[in-house]
C-alpha cells in the first residue's frame, strides 16, 4: 500500500509568512496552529515559571536567557521545523537571533492544553530529543505532573513529579523549582 502524500511541505518560508495575530508551529514540513488562547491556569504556571527562572538568571548574573512563547526556535537547518515553547532557555548566545533561536535550547518548558497533550509527548519530544535539548519538562495541570526528560547520551531518560514535589533543574546545580508554591499562586 502507498503511504498517503501530503499536498504541500511548508517550510520556515511560510511559518514566517502566517498572518499577523496567528501562532502556529512547523514540525516535519506541518503547519500547525495554535487556535484556542491558553487558560488563566496556563498562564499562571507560565508567569510563575518565568519570574522565578528569570530572577535566579538575573540574581546569578548568568549567561543564560529566559523567553516565553512565542517565541521561534529554529531546531535544525532543515527550515521544516520551528517550535514556540511555553518557555525556552537558552545559554549559547550564538544561537539567538534577530528572529529567535537557530538550534536546540538548553532547556524547554512545555505547559500542555486539553487540546494539544499528545503533542507535546510525542510530536515534540522526539523533536527535542533529536535537536539535543539538554532539559525538557513538560507540565501537565490537568493531571497535576511534571515529566522532565534529561538528555542522556542521545536518549531522554524520564522522571514524573507531583504539584507538591521540589524539582532540581539539571542545567542548573543551585536551582530547585517549589511546585506547592505555584499551585498557591494558582488558588488565588
Amino acid at each position: 500500500m502507498d503511504a498517503v502524500k501530503r499536498e504541500k511541505i511548508y517550510t520556515e518560508e511560510d511559518y514566517y509568512n502566517t498572518p499577523d495575530g496567528v501562532r502556529a508551529e512547523l514540525i516535519d514540513g506541518e503547519l500547525i496552529y495554535n487556535m484556542a488562547p491558553p487558560s488563566r491556569i496556563h498562564q499562571t504556571i507560565l508567569s510563575e515559571l518565568h519570574l522565578s527562572i528569570g530572577n535566579y538568571i538575573k540574581a546569578k548574573k548568568g549567561g543564560c536567557h529566559i523567553y516565553p512563547a512565542p517565541f521561534s526556535v529554529k531546531l535544525r537547518q532543515d527550515k521544516t521545523n520551528i517550535v514556540e515553547p511555553d518557555l525556552s532557555i537558552i545559554c549559547d548566545k550564538d544561537k539567538l537571533t534577530d528572529k529567535g533561536c537557530t538550534g536546540a535550547p538548553d532547556w524547554v518548558i512545555e505547559i500542555t492544553s486539553p487540546s494539544n497533550s499528545s503533542h507535546d509527548y510525542v510530536k515534540k519530544l522526539n523533536l527535542y530529543m533529536d535537536a539535543g535539548v539538554r532539559e525538557y519538562w513538560i507540565i501537565d495541570p490537568q493531571e497535576e505532573k511534571i515529566v522532565v526528560y534529561l538528555l542522556e547520551e542521545k536518549q531522554f531518560k524520564m522522571t514524573t513529579y507531583s504539584f507538591t514535589d521540589t524539582i532540581q533543574v539539571s542545567i542548573y546545580d543551585d536551582l530547585s523549582i517549589d511546585f506547592s508554591e505555584i499551585t498557591e499562586a494558582l488558588a488565588l
